[in-house]
């Protein structure tokens, strides 16, 4: 499957992504914020814990991030979004505590 058929975050879970630009926004992170909008979902987690929605929006590394990588942790109102970024673009979106993911219809 190439990138471009990989679907857009937002038009799976567009509460998501509204919350997690706004949540950036309140960071200062504005940069990441416009990249928000444009991530593409790649491939859940795959651990199954039931607390857990976090997914990929790049091929899952092989090991650690390595240099470049940072974190970024936000404040949602409920659970919890922590962003994997790499040389400022985000490939990892960990989803904890959150309130059920459900994907959009369109």
């Amino acid at each position: 499957m190439s990138k471009t058929e990989r679907p857009l975050v937002r038009e799976l879970f567009p509460d998501l992504v509204t919350e997690l630009i706004a949540c950036l926004r309140v960071e200062g992170e504005e940069a990441l914020a416009v990249s928000a909008w444009d991530i593409r979902f790649y491939e859940d987690c795959g651990c199954d814990d039931d607390f857990c929605q976090s997914f990929y929006t790049a091929e899952r590394p092989d090991g650690t991030y390595g240099p470049g990588h940072r974190c970024v942790p936000l404040a949602p109102l409920e659970g919890e979004l922590i962003l994997d970024v790499v040389e400022e673009r985000i490939m990892f979106v960990e989803v904890l505590h959150y309130p059920k993911l459900s994907r959009s219809a369109g």
